[in-house]
C-alpha cells in the first residue's frame, strides 16, 4: 500500500492576499520614514513635509490597486515549476504598473503634495519584501518536501527517449516536489527494466490498477503520437480515477529541447534547433574553462605541493596517476588524478567485484581497502581530482560536464547511455551536486542528459558553486 500523502499548503491565495496587503502597507510606511525622517539622499524642505496620515489614503489605494494587478497577472496562481525569478517578475511588473498609475493620478490631482522619491523607495521596498516572503515560502516548502509533505506522486507512461527526458527534468529539479513512483511501457524489455530509482511497473494495461494502488495524483503520458488511441484511452482512465493527466508531445520522436516554436499571426510554426551548444556558446564555455582552471591551478599551487608531499611520504609509488578514459564522441585520453590507492590496485579489481556497491557498469566501494591513508582523505574531499585542471587546459575536459567513463564501462553502455558522450567530460557535474556517488548509473545518465539539453552559463555557475561545499564536507564521495 502506498504511503498516505501529507499536505501543508503554503500557497493559499486568500492568505497571500492578506500577507501581501500587510507587507505593502509596511513597505509604504517604511518608505515614508526613509524619505521624511531619515531623509536619505535628499533633504526635505519643511514647506513640502507631508505627514504619514496624509499619505494613508494614498497607501490604501496603492494596496488595493496592486493586489488587483497581482491577481490579474496570475501572481496568486503559482504552478509547480514556476521559478522564483519568474514569480518575482510578476511581482515587479505588478508593482511597476500600480505605482505608475498612482504617480500619474497624484501628478494630475496634487502635483506638489507627494514625493516622487518616496514612490521610488516604496517600489523597491514592496518588491523586496514580497520577494523575500516568497523566498522564505520556497525554503519552507523544500523543508516540508524533504519530510514527505506536499509531494505529488507521478507515474510516467512511456520509457522511451521522451519519457527519459521527463525523468531527467524531474530528477534535476527536486524543488518541483514530484515523486515519480515508476513508469509504464508496453515494450516488454523496457517495461520490465528499472531506470535508476524509477520502477518499471509493466505495460499500459496496468494503468488503472497502478493509479489506485500507488495513490497517483498525476500521470505524465509520453507515448509516440501514432499511439493516439492509447493516449486518449489513458486520459479517459485518468479522468475516471480522478487523476490529472498531462501529455508530452514527442514531436515525431524528436527530443523536446531540439524543437523551436514560433508563430506568424497566431499560426504556430515548429522547427528544429541545432543540437547541443552553438559555436558561440562553446567559445564562451572554453574561454571560462581556460581562465578558471588556470586561476585555480595558480591559487591552489601550495595545496597541490603539500598533497604531493603527503602522498610521497605515505606510500611508495608515483604522486600522480593517469588512466585511460573515454571523452567527447568516444575520443580516448589520459585523465590525471592524485594517486589515492596502493600500487597494483587495478590488478586487485577482479577479487573485489563482489563488494561493488554501484549499479550498471560502474565500480565503487564505500570503504575501498585499496585506498592509502592519505588517499582515503583525498577521496573524501574529492581533492584527488585537482590534477584534472591540467586536462581542462589541454582541452580533454571541461570544468563542468559528464564524468568520463573507462573504456570497459563505455563498452557496456546501453544506446541511450551513449548520449552522455556528446559533451566534453567534466571534473564536476549535475549529478555530483545532486548526490555524487549515492546515485545510480541510470540516474547519473539522466542528469547528464538533462545538463546537455539545458546547458547555460548560469547552470555551469550554479554547479560550480554547489560543488565547493559538497567537496569540503565530503558528502557522497567515495
Amino acid at each position: 500500500m502506498a504511503p498516505v500523502q501529507r499536505e501543508i499548503n503554503l500557497r493559499q491565495p486568500a492568505w497571500w492576499l492578506l500577507l501581501d496587503g500587510l507587507l505593502i502597507n509596511a513597505a509604504s510606511a517604511l518608505a515614508w520614514y526613509i524619505r521624511y525622517q531619515l531623509a536619505w539622499f535628499r533633504s526635505v524642505d519643511p514647506v513640502f513635509y507631508t505627514s504619514l496620515r496624509a499619505y494613508a489614503p494614498l497607501f490604501a489605494g496603492l494596496t488595493v490597486l496592486l493586489l488587483v494587478v497581482l491577481s490579474a497577472n496570475g501572481t496568486y496562481n503559482v504552478r509547480r515549476g514556476l521559478t522564483w525569478v519568474e514569480e518575482m517578475y510578476r511581482v515587479a511588473n505588478g508593482a511597476l504598473v500600480a505605482l505608475v498609475l498612482l504617480v500619474a493620478i497624484t501628478f494630475f490631482a496634487r502635483p506638489l503634495a507627494f514625493s516622487r522619491l518616496l514612490f521610488f523607495y516604496d517600489g523597491v521596498l514592496i518588491v523586496g519584501m514580497l520577494g523575500a516572503a516568497r523566498a522564505i515560502r520556497r525554503v519552507l516548502e523544500e523543508q516540508l518536501r524533504a519530510r514527505g509533505y506536499n509531494l505529488v506522486r507521478v507515474v510516467i507512461v512511456g520509457g522511451g527517449e521522451v519519457g527519459r527526458s521527463v525523468m531527467s527534468a524531474i530528477m534535476a529539479q527536486p524543488q518541483l516536489g514530484y515523486e515519480v513512483i515508476g513508469f509504464l511501457d508496453d515494450d516488454p524489455q523496457v517495461g520490465s527494466t528499472d531506470i535508476g530509482r524509477y520502477r518499471a511497473l509493466g505495460g499500459t494495461s496496468q494503468f488503472e490498477s497502478v493509479l489506485a494502488s500507488e495513490r497517483v495524483r498525476e500521470a505524465i503520458i509520453t507515448l509516440p503520437w501514432h499511439q493516439q488511441p492509447v493516449i486518449m484511452q489513458l486520459m479517459a482512465s485518468s479522468a475516471r480515477c480522478g487523476v490529472a493527466a498531462r501529455v508530452v508531445p514527442d514531436m515525431f520522436q524528436l527530443n523536446l529541447s531540439r524543437v523551436s516554436v514560433d508563430e506568424i499571426g497566431g499560426v504556430p510554426l515548429i522547427g528544429l534547433k541545432e543540437s547541443g551548444t552553438g559555436a558561440g556558446e562553446r567559445v564562451i564555455k572554453r574561454t571560462l574553462d581556460l581562465a578558471l582552471s588556470l586561476l585555480l591551478l595558480l591559487s591552489t599551487a601550495p595545496i597541490l605541493a603539500l598533497i604531493a608531499l603527503l602522498i610521497a611520504a605515505d606510500s611508495r609509488g608515483p604522486v600522480l596517476f593517469s588512466q585511460l578514459r573515454v571523452g567527447w564522441h568516444g575520443r580516448q585520453f589520459r585523465m590525471l588524478k592524485f594517486r589515492s590507492m596502493q600500487l597494483g590496485a587495478e590488478e586487485q579489481l577482479p577479487g573485489l567485484a563482489a563488494l561493488n556497491e554501484a549499479s550498471g557498469p560502474l565500480f565503487k566501494i564505500r570503504d575501498d581497502p585499496r585506498h592509502t591513508r592519505v588517499g582515503r582523505w583525498l577521496r573524501r574531499l574529492s581533492w584527488d581530482e585537482l590534477p584534472q585542471l591540467v586536462n581542462v587546459l589541454r582541452g580533454d575536459m571541461s570544468l563542468v560536464g559528464p564524468r568520463p567513463g573507462l573504456p570497459v564501462e563505455v563498452a557496456q553502455y546501453k544506446e541511450w547511455h551513449r548520449e552522455r558522450l556528446r559533451a566534453l567530460p567534466g571534473i564536476t557535474g549535475l549529478w555530483q551536486v545532486s548526490g555524487r556517488s549515492d546515485v545510480s548509473f541510470d540516474e547519473m545518465c539522466l542528469m547528464d542528459i538533462y545538463y546537455m539539453q539545458n546547458w547555460s552559463l548560469a547552470m555551469d555557475t550554479t554547479i560550480l558553486l554547489r560543488t565547493v561545499p559538497r567537496a569540503l564536507f565530503g558528502r557522497g564521495a567515495y
